[in-house]
């Protein structure tokens, strides 16, 4: 039985939001977040989800973090859906039209989230999903900003308006649905190769 507000691998795909190589250091735990970044890429690669990423004034920030990138690139990609990053100026990735128009070709009602940092352009563009009827799953552990108040403030209110906060782990299972299948044994075989950074 498949809940209203379970993903589904046919009705959901991912936003990469801002993993730029020279925003990354600034941000705390930012060894961490491109860790659990990867391995929800490399998760997702097993149920070919499409990816939409976006970059914040590369021109100052960088590009896509190499690792994110290699992940992004190296995921099989429909026809219709081919894997794209889309440089952006506002803070909300739904503020730019490209995105949004991604998002429509994309055509999937469930958005898996994650980025930096997460009290500006993840919450915006979170907030805006929820406004534009998506519905949302913010990896909580692939997503981060400088300061713990702020990142804490943010997926606090986040919760409030209905965004769902989850995990990479949690994720990837929710996808798999079940054991006894080829997708289940690729999967897990991503999660052995990144084992938890928190298990104190």
């Amino acid at each position: 039985m498949i809940r209203a507000n379970q993903l589904d691998r046919d009705r959901a795909c991912v936003l990469v939001i801002d993993l730029q190589e020279k925003l990354l250091p600034l941000i705390r735990g930012h060894e961490q977040i491109i860790s659990a970044a990867t391995e929800l890429l490399e998760g997702l690669r097993v149920f070919n989800l499409p990816i939409l990423a976006t970059e914040q004034y590369p021109k100052g920030l960088g590009h896509t973090h190499p690792s994110i990138l290699a992940c992004i690139q190296s995921t099989p990609q429909s026809a219709i859906h081919q894997a794209t990053i889309l440089e952006k100026a506002t803070f909300s990735a739904c503020g730019h039209h490209p995105v949004r128009e991604a998002l429509q070709t994309i055509d999937r009602p469930q958005v898996i989230l994650t980025g930096i940092e997460t009290h500006v352009c993840v919450q915006q563009t979170a907030l805006d999903l929820r406004t534009m009827d998506y519905d949302v799953f913010l990896c909580a552990d692939a997503c981060g900003s400088r300061g713990r108040r702020d990142e804490e403030t943010a997926l606090d209110r986040l919760r409030h308006e209905g965004v769902i906060v989850t995990t990479v782990e949690s994720v990837l299972f929710e996808l798999c649905n079940r054991c006894d299948t080829s997708s289940f044994k690729a999967m897990i075989e991503v999660i052995k190769a990144h084992p938890p950074k928190d298990k104190d």
